[in-house]
């Protein structure tokens, strides 16, 4: 039996070489498809890989009638219908491993630009102006970093963090065994949320997107935080109140903040954090290396011919599905 898969967000020729070379697998990997032509063509697919940009939604798993299986070349699945994707016997998957280490050294990249105002200091040479005494910083040593969310990224931050000497805490609503035995060989504290607010220094989130944590920080999580706290989002956009944060970056309880992540991108040219001093931007560069996006566009490659061919699945976010197979 073969089998169609479509592809219609670019990823990297080694994901298309192990697709062009497995038995039975034909493709369709044009680029960047317009979304009324993805609409056309997943019909006839078993079998979609897409990267952020393509939005699985309701419309269109409707109008895949084939589908067997969504690989998502990347960690994060909020651009995925869960709900209707499970309803529909269509198993998700997605690619934790591949990012990890450039979402972990970027995410620390905007750390070091927050405390040392780097970015605001570079535009301001740009423009000719010499502003020394404006932007004096502050070390990372010894400060508490408050990590939001412990799993693979979380920790590979934690690394890169005690090797520049910094206490690290961290918080994660499904805390295990395993997790707690990472955290003490890395020399972490797994502490309550309130109490990560309360002691750190910087705050960073990789929690993922779920009911529970939109807008996670609000006003009234900012509340509890620490007077002068930064805070950095290379994770989800929507885990922040935007209005929230910028109303306490303008007030002065949060010293700053560094977001790579928006709910709407790139963002509106009215995002209260746009523009705001204190503030250092990123468009969505996290993930954005080439050793990153080879590794999974390669694993979403090879999770598919798997999981068409062998009956093979991995990395399956919406497990109830599987009840079905």
């Amino acid at each position: 039996m073969a089998y169609h898969v479509l592809v219609p967000d670019n990823v990297n020729q080694a994901a298309l070489d192990i697709l062009e070379a497995a038995e039975g697998i034909t493709y369709t990997a044009p680029g960047s498809m317009p979304r009324e032509e993805t609409l056309a063509a997943i019909g006839e697919a078993d079998a979609l890989i897409v990267r952020s940009s393509t939005k699985a939604d309701a419309e269109l798993l409707a109008a895949a009638t084939k589908l067997k299986t969504i690989a998502r070349a990347g960690a994060g699945v909020d651009n995925v219908d869960l709900a209707e994707a499970t309803k529909r016997g269509i198993v998700v998957m997605n690619t934790p491993g591949g990012n990890t280490v450039s979402t972990a050294e970027h995410t620390f990249g905007l750390m070091l630009a927050l405390a040392r105002h780097t970015a605001q200091a570079m535009v301001g040479m740009l423009e000719g102006r010499w502003d020394r005494k404006k932007y004096q910083g502050v070390e990372l040593r010894n400060k508490v970093l408050g990590i939001v969310g412990f799993g693979r990224i979380g920790q590979a931050l934690a690394k890169r963090a005690v090797g520049f000497e910094m206490q690290v805490i961290a918080y994660d609503a499904y805390q295990n065994e395993a997790m707690e035995k990472q955290a003490e060989a890395l020399g972490v504290k797994l502490v309550d949320l309130d109490v990560l607010y309360a002691q750190a220094d910087f705050i960073s989130l990789h929690a993922a997107l779920t009911d529970e944590t939109r807008g996670m920080v609000n006003a009234g999580a900012i509340a509890k935080m620490k007077d002068g706290v930064r805070i950095v989002n290379a994770a989800r956009g929507a885990l922040i109140d935007d209005e929230a944060l910028a109303a306490a970056i303008k007030d002065g309880k949060v010293a700053g903040a560094a977001i790579d992540v928006y709910v709407s991108e790139p963002p509106p040219e009215d995002h209260p954090l746009v523009g705001l001093p204190g503030v250092v931007h990123t468009p969505h560069l996290a993930a954005s290396t080439v050793d990153a996006q080879i590794a999974v566009a390669v694993d979403a490659a090879q999770q598919t011919v798997d999981a068409l061919l062998n009956a093979e699945y991995k990395n399956v976010v919406n497990q109830d599905v599987l009840a079905k197979k």
